[in-house]
């Protein structure tokens, strides 16, 4: 269960069904990663039958204050209510907060059709209807095409792009996850130290790359790792294997990009990518 999440307005702190100072080391842990990346955001802590102590409630705000993320208020039962009213939070009922997403989703699947899918509908309905009956005549489902009338052209072929797709991955990379695919891979997220991508082409990462990545694996030695904070345990481009890229090495975070050159991996801020580029091909 991940302990921050997204809400309409802000965080939620997510403590229910954990042990509170379990779930305050994770929460720690997970701020460390990205300091100032929370800063300016209002939370709400969601809370279990089990109530925090006085100093575990103090540690949570302590901690909360230090990435610079303001709690407003407590979510759960009676007891987080006390809590709330102790410390002048707002209160919000477990139920009112599960019910939103469910009255969400009803009101968008009751959407009204309009007309042009309406008939879509009923065009499928028929459709349908046709199949059924060339099935119980024992005919195919799809009616067959007679010869190709005399004189007509045959049909001119042409190649298509066999490139797998991207694959989009759109959340963290934890530590014991991994992603192997054959095109081109994407993360929306961090990769977490333990973590693993492998990619026959491009891995780009929109966060922190703190774990394994292997671009072109299949061999391709033109391919790249972008992220916006290149930290990685491990890079691998093809058959090379860079060497004291951490950033713990080198220089604060910044938008990077990895390449070979040389023979070797080389590292350079991602606006320098293009003019680094034209000297690869040079």
């Amino acid at each position: 269960m991940t302990i921050l999440r997204g809400r309409r307005r802000g965080l939620e702190v997510a403590l229910a069904g954990r042990a509170f100072e379990e779930a305050l080391d994770e929460l720690q842990a997970v701020l460390a990663q990205q300091p100032d990346f929370y800063r300016g955001s209002p939370a709400v802590a969601r809370l279990g039958e089990d109530l925090p102590s006085p100093e575990q409630w103090s540690r949570l705000g302590s901690t909360l204050t230090a990435a610079g993320i303001t709690l407003e208020g407590v979510c759960g039962g009676a007891g987080a209510e006390r809590l709330a009213a102790e410390h002048a939070l707002r209160y919000e009922p477990v139920a009112a907060t599960a019910e939103t997403p469910l009255r969400e989703a009803r009101r968008l699947s009751e959407a009204e059709l309009s007309p042009a899918a309406r008939s879509l509908v009923a065009d499928f309905a028929g459709a349908r209807a046709d199949i059924a009956a060339r099935r119980r005549r024992g005919e195919g489902s799809v009616p067959r095409q007679a010869g190709r009338p005399a004189g007509q052209p045959v049909p001119q072929l042409r190649a298509v792009d066999d490139r797998p797709a991207a694959l989009y991955h759109a959340a963290t990379l934890r530590g014991g996850q991994s992603l192997h695919h054959t095109g081109n891979v994407v993360i929306v997220g961090d990769v977490n130290p333990g973590a693993e991508i492998v990619a026959f082409g491009d891995i780009a990462v929109f966060g922190r790359l703190a774990g394994v990545a292997h671009a072109g694996a299949g061999g391709d030695a033109s391919a790249r790792v972008l992220a916006f904070d290149l930290d990685p345990t491990q890079l691998r481009i093809a058959s090379f294997i860079g060497a004291d890229l951490g950033r713990s090495q080198r220089r604060p975070p910044q938008a990077e990009a990895a390449f070979v050159r040389d023979g070797a991996i080389v590292v350079v801020p991602l606006d320098r990518l293009p003019a680094a580029s034209e000297e690869v091909s040079r």
